[in-house]
């Protein structure tokens, strides 16, 4: 059987009645560095546009969580995967549909910077910043759970 690259994109409606973007679920990927986190500045004609974020989008579904997050990561920034390492993972889960963020770090040399135009800027934020940002929704809500399994 063959699968179709980007089959997940698309909305999905969860058992609770809400709207999702990836029809087979979503992934992004928090990296960290030196007390740091890479956030994802949303361009403005996107969900939610002009908050941060962390790469992420819809998974297909041939993929894992962490396969789609990697990807992700690769189109939305010039994060390289080999130089992203998985150490943990947390699932935002909506009864039939679930946002899996992957938690990793970094060992690039390059700096960061947008790959495509859903994404206006990427930053290096530290920790204790984070919470004053204008952030995604649901990254908001997921921010103190993330934020206990950074290393």
């Amino acid at each position: 059987m063959h699968v179709a690259e980007g089959d997940g994109a698309g909305w999905a409606i969860c058992r609770l009645g809400h709207r999702h973007w990836g029809r087979y679920g979503a992934a992004g990927i928090l990296v960290t560095h030196a007390g740091r986190v890479l956030l994802q500045h949303r361009a403005v004609w996107t969900h939610e546009g002009g908050t941060w974020s962390i790469p992420g989008g819809a998974l297909d579904s041939h993929e894992d969580t962490t396969a789609a997050a990697l990807r992700e990561a690769g189109e939305e920034t010039t994060l390289v995967p080999d130089e992203l390492h998985p150490y943990a993972d947390w699932t935002d889960d909506h009864d039939g549909w679930s946002y899996t963020t992957i938690l990793a770090t970094w060992t690039g040399t390059s700096e960061p910077v947008p790959a495509n135009p859903e994404t206006a800027e990427v930053a290096w934020w530290p920790l204790e910043d984070v919470t004053g940002l204008e952030l995604h929704a649901g990254f908001a809500a997921a921010w103190p759970q993330l934020r206990a399994l950074i290393r």
